[in-house]
């Protein structure tokens, strides 16, 4: 079996694979002090909670946007699963290529997410990552051309909240209408459909760039949040990335 490990800014994902069949998935918290042995613990944990033993463990390939975690998450492989982990950058084998400036700026995990969508729904295609911030990516023809990032849903809500001393933290659903009638729904009115907003409107320009009409793949814990307020959004997949660490991973796997 596979372990997928994709650790981003405030969650890190992690997967486990049967050939192409996700057996088992979590999401838990980014901990940048944490260490190899911890995590070990905690990994170890939710593999018997799932009836899975380690030493099914034959391969693991990692995404990494919290650099010190690169060193945790290595030494964790070699000590606990004797395995050295594929590690995804650009420069790895990937079936993209990348037009762009600066291919060494590319986060891995945006890398995993491009390829995966492309994959699944062909290209030009529109992969959409919903995370700390939310990243747009885009594939023609099998080559990423660039993307953009926007401030996330979750960092941009805690800023209204924390600098507004009048209001409060509300829970980040869809109010019953756009013109409110009381501060919760004021707020979540503003947030997700005015986010919604954001979404529709830098899709819009995209595809207006491309020239064409192109599916949207939205992942990411909010996604689903956003993706029943818009008809721009083709699919939500919530284990894109652990899926493009998969393919990835059979292509670098010798």
């Amino acid at each position: 079996m596979l372990l997928a490990i994709d650790i981003g800014n405030t969650n890190i994902k992690i997967g486990v694979f049967r050939g192409d069949t996700i057996v088992a998935h979590w999401r838990v918290l980014t901990e940048r002090h944490k260490l190899a042995d911890e995590y070990a613990v905690l990994i170890r944990n939710l593999f018997d909670l799932a009836q899975i033993n380690v030493k099914d463990i034959h391969g693991c390939v990692m995404s990494c946007v919290v650099p010190p975690l690169t060193t945790q998450f290595t030494q964790l492989c070699a000590q606990y699963l004797g395995i050295k982990p594929v590690m995804v950058n650009p420069r790895i084998s990937c079936g993209l290529t990348f037009d762009v400036e600066n291919p060494d700026e590319m986060g891995s995990d945006r890398i995993c997410n491009s390829l995966a969508a492309t994959v699944k729904y062909g290209s030009p295609v529109i992969a959409i990552a919903f995370g700390t911030a939310t990243a747009f990516d885009v594939v023609v023809d099998n080559v990423y051309v660039g993307g953009c990032i926007a401030p996330g849903l979750g960092i941009s809500s805690d800023a209204l909240f924390s600098l507004a001393a009048r209001l409060y933290q509300v829970e980040l659903v869809r109010p019953p209408k756009v013109i409110a009638r009381n501060t919760v729904h004021h707020m979540q009115a503003g947030v997700i459909i005015g986010y919604t907003g954001l979404v529709e409107g830098i899709v819009k320009r995209m595809q207006e760039e491309l020239g064409t009409v192109c599916p949207v793949i939205v992942t990411g814990g909010l996604a689903d949040v956003i993706a029943k307020e818009t008809s721009v959004i083709t699919a939500v997949e919530p284990n894109l990335t652990l899926d493009g660490l998969r393919m990835i991973f059979e292509r670098n796997r010798a």
